[in-house]
């Protein structure tokens, strides 16, 4: 007997339209999307030194009108001023990889160390120009400007998660 009443009141309600705009009125917002290539705009920052470190952040803007989403490291390969692919070694730094919403024109950054001093047997360490970076999870990529004299340790760059 409750569960027809309860019934016939939702059915009340709603061939009176008391709870119809209530129930039109409710819109489903749809999580953003990962962040693909062509939506973002990547920079290296300012590069830092000390005692043979360098550090840098690479900052990812998103550049589209929706907001999408980045989790985790992006790929990186490295070319000299001919346009060669450099042996590029990528090293995560271990650390939590949050979920970092970017709305429309807002950063996150991923920081790249390397060293400019020879290891092991190196005698020389090449030259970077320009640096080919991959959004996580994706297979697109895009290119910057990675103007550095030196990246040794056999082209190795330790990179954290995008936060």
């Amino acid at each position: 007997m409750m569960t027809f009443r309860i019934a016939a009141l939702v059915g009340g309600l709603l061939l009176a339209g008391g709870a119809a705009p209530a129930l039109a009125q409710e819109t489903v917002q749809q999580a953003p999307g990962r962040c693909s290539a062509p939506q973002l705009q990547v920079r290296l920052g300012r590069v830092d030194a000390g005692a043979g470190n360098r550090n840098a952040p690479l900052v990812f803007t998103n550049r589209s009108r929706a907001a999408c989403t980045l989790q985790g490291y992006p790929g990186l390969v490295m070319f000299d001023k001919q346009g060669d692919a450099l042996r590029t070694r990528v090293r995560r730094t271990p650390g939590a990889r949050p979920k970092v919403t970017l709305r429309p024109g807002g950063s996150a950054r991923a920081t790249l160390h390397w060293t400019v001093v020879e290891t092991g047997t190196e005698t020389t360490c090449p030259g970077a120009a320009r640096l080919m970076v991959i959004p996580p999870d994706e297979r697109a990529h895009t290119e910057i400007t990675f103007a550095v004299d030196r990246v040794c340790d056999q082209g190795r760059l330790d990179v954290t998660p995008i936060k």
